[in-house]
């Protein structure tokens, strides 16, 4: 065989194999679950799939607001307890216009850290923490206080240190830095 003829069948092995790594990375999708309308993806860190949900844009502008979009693209592991925009919505008119105002910036992070666990905890090791605890399980948040999940029938809430309730509405986004559980009311240190 020629130095020509070698250098043709080289390239079609290397060619062959191109293209067969295509064809797995294709059928080998990754499990993703959709949030705000947008798949998110366990490869993908929480900031870079948080972006991409219509439901979570007033989260993300408060966590750009407070600086702390680097600490959520660090390595983790967090677990984020994202309220909806609806969550926002529920506040006091002017709330979160308020807060994300420069000389509001500590109140935002202090709010923005309680939601905010060290960690990766699954909704199913909460849940068996919350039978554990008869009921309920404290867990400290980044911001320094304590949330306490419960659960009613087969849902998951935690309450945070007001009294409020928020329901898990979405559980176990997997992150490349953590997971993420979407709630329905934005909790309060």
């Amino acid at each position: 065989m020629n130095t020509r003829s070698k250098i043709a069948v080289f390239g079609m092995v290397v060619l062959s194999f191109a293209f067969s790594g295509t064809v797995t990375a294709q059928t080998m999708k990754e499990k993703t679950v959709m949030v705000g309308g947008a798949a998110m993806y366990p490869s993908k860190n929480i900031i870079e799939n948080a972006v991409n949900s219509k439901d979570h844009k007033t989260l993300v502008a408060a966590v750009k607001a407070a600086g702390l979009v680097e600490t959520l693209q660090g390595a983790g592991p967090f677990t984020v307890l994202a309220p909806t925009d609806a969550a926002f919505a529920k506040l006091p008119k002017g709330t979160v216009e308020n807060l994300v105002k420069p000389e509001n910036k500590e109140m935002l992070t202090k709010i923005l850290t309680y939601h905010v666990l060290a960690g990766k905890f699954n909704a199913k090791e909460i849940w068996a923490a919350v039978k554990a605890g008869n009921g309920k399980s404290m867990m400290k948040t980044v911001e320094g206080e304590d949330v306490t999940f419960w659960t009613k029938g087969k849902d998951l809430y935690v309450k945070d240190a007001k009294g409020n309730s928020a329901k898990i509405t979405i559980a176990d986004v997997n992150q490349s830095n953590g997971v993420i559980h979407v709630i329905d009311t934005v909790l309060m240190p």
